[in-house]
């Protein structure tokens, strides 16, 4: 959420930036809705001072007619204060509301642009693989190797859910604690995070938890949603908290199940993995000093910690700066990896990194004091992706097949498996 002094005083920047991420927001109502409840405030306060000095005249000595008018006076007064105190009070939660539409400032090396070729490519890793066979997608290896059961997923669950079988498991639970462990490395403390969330808290991160367009699930009969990252359960952890400058950085690697609907998808991009309803996700988070050029240098030590783990994972990959359109709302500038899936023939993502500035914190009411002298003010919070097992798992089997139709394991995974291979049974 945005300060709204900071709306006020740079309304032509804000809307240039609304319009650059094609949000859906009207800067304007907002500057007039807070001008309007400084207004109201103004006469409330006022009103209130002269109800007050009518209460202590009427403490003198006066004729009955000069005390009785002063007595309706008084009333009115009173029943005025009444009535701009709900105005104020109506009036202030709409601005509140208004306040919340508007998406987080945006970095001045974002590309802008709202389609997936605005995106700039900063720069690439690894060549991909030049066969010497015609390679296989994913759902073809998993059905040769048996590793996966869509079917099954569908029947018991419906499309795009689907279980994981025999090494396929076994490499995934690999990936977790190779993620965990190089995260730790870094110094993130491991967590695992509640697979549920009260809609405030999807709200305080930046999530829409309910209409047409939301990508959440609602439990019935509950005020609960499932969550579709270890972000908003992480960002919820420390609600309402303050930190002492000395408590900062917070790094923490939550692992948790997403749950995503994922309204909309589909065609030969979502096949098999790449797109489902449901997948084990690492997330790095990081809670920082408010302070844009503390936030960027964790931005950019997020994006090395995402590229150390592909590379480990011999994983050809490119990194994307996202263009201004395609921003979550919080976000004040985002980097995606993009890895080399030879099923598709094309680049697809596999991590995001986020830096939301004081977006999230200042919807969660989580601060921190910067000395020993000064007032609280927002941390900064980030986020980036380990390994979304999904499409991990997607780029290993890819790009680590062989022409008899095993897949090799990466040397990176081998002290977490009990075997260097899959092979058919």
């Amino acid at each position: 959420m945005l300060d709204i002094r900071y709306v006020v005083n740079h309304e032509e920047a804000v809307a240039q930036n609304v319009k650059n991420r094609n949000a859906k927001a009207d800067v304007a109502a907002v500057v007039a809705s807070y001008k309007r409840r400084n207004e109201l405030l103004t006469a409330l306060e006022t009103t209130r001072a002269e109800a007050n000095a009518s209460a202590k005249a009427m403490q003198g000595k006066m004729e009955p007619d000069e005390r009785q008018r002063r007595i309706e006076h008084g009333r009115a007064l009173k029943v005025r204060v009444a009535e701009l105190e709900k105005d104020t009070e109506v009036l202030q939660l709409e601005l509140d509301a208004a306040v919340r539409q508007l998406p987080n400032m945006t970095h001045p090396d974002t590309p802008i642009g709202h389609t997936d070729d605005d995106h700039k490519v900063l720069h690439t890793w690894g060549t991909p693989r030049a066969f010497d066979f015609a390679p296989l997608d994913h759902v073809d290896l998993a059905e040769k190797l048996d590793l996966i059961d869509f079917e099954a997923g569908a029947r018991v669950a419906g499309q795009k859910f689907y279980f994981l079988k025999n090494e396929m498991v076994l490499l995934d639970l690999a990936l977790q604690r190779f993620a965990v462990d190089r995260a730790m490395a870094h110094g993130f403390k491991p967590v695992i995070t509640p697979d549920l969330a009260r809609p405030s808290i999807l709200e305080g991160i930046g999530f829409n938890p309910r209409g047409e367009e939301t990508q959440v699930y609602s439990v019935a009969g509950h005020d609960l949603c499932l969550v579709g990252t270890a972000e908003i359960t992480i960002g919820g952890m420390f609600q309402d908290r303050i930190f002492n400058a000395n408590e900062l950085p917070v790094r923490i690697a939550g692992i948790s199940h997403c749950f995503r609907t994922e309204a909309g998808a589909g065609g030969r991009e979502s096949r098999g993995l790449y797109r489902v309803h449901q997948f084990t996700k690492v997330e790095m988070f990081i809670f920082c000093d408010g302070d844009l050029e503390v936030s960027n240098r964790h931005h950019a030590e997020l994006l090395a910690i995402e590229e150390e783990l592909f590379q480990a994972l011999e994983i050809p990959y490119r990194v994307l700066d996202i263009a201004s359109g395609d921003l979550g709302a919080p976000a004040y500038r985002k980097f995606d990896i993009e890895a080399w899936m030879p099923g598709r023939g094309l680049y697809g993502e596999v991590t995001s990194t986020s830096n939301c500035t004081d977006f999230q914190a200042r919807r969660l009411g989580i601060r921190h004091y910067p000395d020993e002298t000064s007032k609280a003010r927002p941390v900064h919070t980030l986020n980036g992706t380990a390994i979304a097992l999904s499409r991990g798992l997607i780029a290993i089997l890819e790009n680590h097949q062989n022409a008899d139709g095993s897949v090799s394991m990466p040397k990176a995974l081998l002290p977490y498996l009990p075997f260097d291979r899959i092979v058919a049974k």
